[in-house]
């Protein structure tokens, strides 16, 4: 049985703990907050911009108007992995991380073993751990999330369309988590590029469009738009699951905490009693000897 000083000092250290989970838990409710309003705003827009993509695609030639479209045989591709800079949120980060692997061994075999599967990561944690599974590493905006703005996505959205353009891969995946409520995050996988010309709207009668200045100016200009859109709803998406998840696990840590320190008082109480009761029959003990002499 531990002394009771050492029961004392995990006390006092377990009491430090849950006081820094509680805090932490307020700090990720305060920025999970502003996340949600920052996705829900977007998301419309998003959605809209997509709607109006596929509904054009289906009464024009999209594929021979634009370079983002084009299906090549695939012998490199490049995954986009969105994870956070920090830990302390569960399994939020491991997860994505095995997505990336499971798509690759299971999508790509082939050129896995060539070595023609390379990573995005976005935020530092993903990156972390798919570096020291021997993929290689696109390092250039895994700081995106430090001082997240549109401006910064862009950059990192753009980038990944020139190099695409430029037949430095034949296809992109983009992988993150999407928060179905606060407690809840799953694994989203989309293909970034190239840009499918089907349909995924429920909408599938075909709309007589008028285009003004010109069908294909309009097609470049949208594009480039909604794949930049779509790459910044799946960063702030991550971003919004992050916090959840945060939240969660400080709250979950806060709760086992409070039980481990009810242990330890328990603990704390017993040993106490023991070596009270132990004094006072060294005491007796004591007395009855000196009646003795």
């Amino acid at each position: 049985m531990a002394s009771l000083k050492e029961v004392r000092n995990r006390i006092t250290s377990v009491n430090s703990t849950q006081q820094i989970t509680k805090a932490m838990k307020m700090v990720s409710a305060a920025k999970l907050r502003k996340a949600q309003e920052a996705i829900t705003q977007l998301r419309p827009y998003s959605q809209k911009l997509s709607e109006m993509i596929a509904a054009v695609s289906a009464n024009t030639e999209l594929g021979s108007q634009s370079p983002f479209t084009a299906v090549r045989p695939i012998e490199k591709v490049l995954l986009i992995v969105v994870t956070s800079d920090r830990g302390l949120c569960g399994a939020f980060n491991a997860n994505v991380a095995k997505a990336a692997m499971l798509i690759a061994n299971e999508k790509y075999p082939s050129q896995l073993a060539k070595g023609n599967v390379s990573v995005m990561p976005i935020g530092k944690k993903g990156g972390e751990v798919l570096a020291r599974r021997g993929y290689t590493l696109d390092s250039n905006f895994v700081d995106t999330f430090q001082g997240l703005n549109f401006s910064k996505v862009k950059t990192a959205a753009e980038n990944v369309m020139e190099g695409f353009v430029a037949g430095d891969f034949d296809e992109v995946q983009i992988m993150f988590n999407e928060s179905l409520n606060v407690a809840t995050q799953v694994i989203r996988t989309e293909q970034f590029l190239p840009i499918s010309n089907k349909i995924e709207t429920k909408a599938t009668a075909k709309v007589d469009y008028a285009f003004e200045p010109s069908e294909d100016e309009i097609i470049q200009e949208l594009l480039p738009k909604a794949l930049k859109i779509q790459f910044y709803k799946a960063v702030l998406e991550s971003n919004s699951s992050e916090h959840g998840a945060r939240m969660t696990a400080m709250d979950k840590a806060t709760e086992n905490a409070g039980d481990l320190l009810k242990a330890l008082k328990l603990e704390y109480n017993r040993s106490r009693q023991a070596a009270i009761t132990t004094e006072i029959l060294e005491i007796v003990g004591g007395a009855e000897a000196l009646k003795n002499k």
